[in-house]
Order: structure tokens, then sequence, then C-alpha cells
């Protein structure tokens, strides 16, 4: 599959970009270079190579969920400028 002056010219239109003829045609060249590329990738045999979604064998470490003593309300709200009913008030930003 090749791409054409007119296809990039078209996309350029859908994302409301100006192209310089010269810019369609280094990106006319450029989309081409990309897809013979990719055509040379497909024809690699990956029969054998198991999927993967990351290169290296990662995996999340989590750690165990466990309660824990809360700090305490009053402790908390001790350095607070203001309080308001058990909590920090704040300024209004809106």
């Amino acid at each position: 599959m090749r791409i054409t002056a007119n296809d990039v010219e078209h996309v350029a239109k859908l994302s409301r970009l100006y192209l310089s003829e010269e810019e369609k045609e280094n990106y006319t060249q450029t989309l081409n270079s990309i897809l013979e590329y990719m055509e040379i990738l497909n024809r690699v045999d990956t029969c054998e190579v198991e999927p993967t979604a990351h290169v290296l064998p990662l995996k999340n470490v989590f750690r165990e969920d466990k309660l824990h003593k809360c700090l305490d309300r009053e402790l908390a709200l001790a350095n607070a400028p203001e309080e308001e009913d058990g909590c920090f008030k704040v300024p209004r930003i809106i």
C-alpha cells in the first residue's frame, strides 16, 4: 500500500493543518518509508514467539491490606489555621 500526496492532503484537511507542497512531499515519502518497513516486519516469522504486553517480565507487587489505627482528628486539626465541625476549613476557590 502506498500513500499518495492526495492522501496526505486529505488527512491534513481533516486535521485542519496547512501543509506546503514541500511538506506534503516530505510526509508522503516519510509515511511510505514507514509502510515499507512495516511490510518487512510483517514478513518476520513470529510463530514461536509468545505474545507479551511488555518486554520485561514485570509484575505488580501489592502489599497486603491491613487495618491501621487512624490519626486522631484533634491531632490532625491541631495545626490547621481554621477548622469547622471537625473538618479543615479552606477558602472558597470558585
